[in-house]
């Protein structure tokens, strides 16, 4: 199993290399930013993913499911520094626990915000202490969840919004509880699931899976001109 693991960890590191966006985007215009952090580990011969439910205590996306992540801060070095330290913050994942793999592309949430994807490797058997002023629950979820047909929907012209809006709804298996996951974090889930396993969902994402820099640009430079 342990060579199993390994290999597909390896294997998953390669292909989303690739991906990483290095200096694309060091043109776009300065912006408030963020980044979260998309931990992956391999359990079963299965990668999976960890998602956090946020305090309802919180004065933005509280009781949201979110990746664990947050705004610059002057301190930060750039934007996988600040991924690293909201996760620290949140979930009580050590920076140096973390094999970063890639930063994904930009994009920008409705509250403005430039948010920056970063992907890294965590150990399955990281045990999460959640920050509970930030983070009510902490759970994992396999990754080819959020390439099925099963447990998605799909909304369109939601608040204001155009196009489609996915979501999934997770019963997870460990404490029973149901979490409904939507918006950036059911898009960003699925984009990190289709790159690293190589498959197509089961249902229109609205992006060429083998090509998303293209989409992704032509989306971010739509809300930037609306900005």
């Amino acid at each position: 199993m342990y060579g199993t693991t390994m290999h597909l960890k390896e294997e998953t590191v390669a292909t989303l290399k690739q991906f990483d966006i290095g200096e694309k985007f060091s043109y776009l215009p300065v912006l408030p930013k963020a980044s979260v952090l998309i931990p992956l580990f391999v359990r079963g011969g299965q990668l999976h993913t960890v998602l956090t439910l946020r305090s309802k205590e919180l004065r933005t996306g509280a009781g949201e499911v979110c990746f664990p992540g947050g705004k610059r801060d002057a301190s930060d070095l750039d934007d996988v520094d600040t991924a690293l330290r909201e996760a620290q913050e949140e979930i009580g994942l050590p920076p140096d626990h973390v094999e970063v793999v890639c930063t994904l592309f930009p994009v920008i949430s409705k509250r403005g915000l430039l948010v920056s994807p970063v992907v890294g490797f965590i150990e399955e058997t990281f045990n999460p202490t959640p920050n509970p002023s930030e983070v009510s629950s902490v759970f994992a979820v396999p990754l080819d969840f959020f390439i099925r047909e099963k447990d998605h929907y799909v909304t369109h012209g939601v608040g204001g919004m155009t196009g489609a809006l996915h979501s999934f709804y997770f019963r997870d298996p460990a404490s029973g509880n149901q979490y409904h996951i939507f918006g950036l974090t059911a898009m960003l889930a699925t984009l990190v699931a289709a790159l690293a396993l190589k498959k197509k969902p089961e249902f229109d994402v609205g992006f060429d899976f083998m090509d998303p820099l293209t989409f992704f640009k032509k989306m971010l430079h739509k809300r930037l001109s609306k900005l």
